[in-house]
């Protein structure tokens, strides 16, 4: 009795756990709550090589400021905890072939003339001492490899600065995530870049951020479908062919 008591309760656990990982495979993705930017461009802050530190000279009679683009007023993000927009137009394109051939004959033999003079009875005997060992060996290789890659993505993003470096330069991290259906798309961007850079419309181009980190995915019923099961990744991991 008490053996069925207890595989009873054992069944109901597993079942109640099925329950529970059914339920999160069944339910939407959900998404995640607004984090601090600066944990997308790192915990650590940035280090980089910095030039040697200028004076620029004041001009309090003047209405001009350096870098800015209206005499009243600059726009573009420059502080910490401004705005910026990253556009990201990545339009790569790669195609790589390779041939390789590789042949090698060779042809080795060794043969004994004199044996302390015990060949002539050897040889009288029907016995041949030339020659006496031979090798033949023929090695052919042939490979083929051919590589064609063509990635087209257009997106556009909000991105906060987190840090101003001592020359001037602002790191930036930014996060955008959109849910359709049950389907999650996650953007991730991060990188330095340098004040000047930053159109008059507080817009920048991916091509000048420094160190960029770009990421673009998702979560949900289609990429649960495209996404190998753990049985085959093991099996893979394992398999020695």
């Amino acid at each position: 009795m008490k053996t069925t008591i207890t595989t009873g309760a054992g069944f109901a656990a597993l079942l109640l756990g099925g329950c529970a990982g059914l339920g999160d495979v069944v339910a939407p993705p959900q998404l995640t709550q607004i984090q601090n930017p600066a944990t997308i461009a790192g915990s650590q802050r940035v280090s980089m090589p910095l030039p040697a530190p200028t004076m620029e000279t004041a001009a309090p009679n003047s209405l001009w400021r350096t870098g800015a683009r209206s005499f009243f007023n600059d726009q573009r993000a420059a502080k910490i905890g401004d705005i910026l927009t990253v556009n990201i137009e990545i339009q790569d394109s790669a195609q790589v072939n390779n041939t390789t051939a590789r042949s090698r004959t060779s042809n080795t033999e060794a043969g004994i003339q004199a044996l302390a003079g015990l060949e002539g009875n050897l040889v009288g005997s029907g016995v041949s001492l030339d020659p006496a060992v031979g090798f033949d060996s023929t090695t052919s290789s042939n490979g083929t490899g051919s590589v064609n890659r063509q990635e087209s993505v257009n997106l556009t993003v909000a991105a906060v600065i987190t840090d101003r470096l001592p020359n001037g330069n602002l790191v930036i991290g930014g996060s955008q995530e959109v849910r359709i259906n049950n389907e999650l798309r996650e953007l991730l961007v991060s990188g330095v870049i340098r004040p000047e850079d930053v159109a008059a419309d507080n817009t920048i181009e991916h091509t000048k951020i420094a160190e960029a980190r770009i990421s673009y995915g998702g979560r949900g019923d289609i990429s649960q479908v495209q996404r190998d099961k753990y049985g085959k990744l093991l099996y893979d991991q394992i398999a020695p062919f």
